[in-house]
């Protein structure tokens, strides 16, 4: 038998997904699989669940050229060289 998930759930699991909460974890807090999420991401964009991960590690890799960035700024507003 096939469950029908409400839209407002699909939604709602799809916008954590991707604010960057795992799969596995929403798929064991809604009791939906992972396949499910994975093809509703992949239907909603259009484009591979890979470009989930991806813009993830682009997010993480973001936030790591925000801290180099911060910290070459103190450095030159300190006036220090290397």
């Amino acid at each position: 038998m096939i469950k029908r998930i409400p839209k407002e759930i699909r939604e709602e699991v799809l916008a954590k997904a991707r604010s960057g909460e795992k799969i596995a974890a929403l798929a064991e807090q809604y009791g939906i699989s992972n396949r499910t999420i994975y093809g509703w991401l992949r239907k909603d964009t259009g484009e591979d669940v890979v470009s989930t991960l991806k813009y993830n590690k682009l997010k993480r890799e973001n936030q790591e050229l925000k801290r180099l960035i911060g910290e070459l700024t103190l450095d030159m507003s300190l006036g220090k060289k290397n």
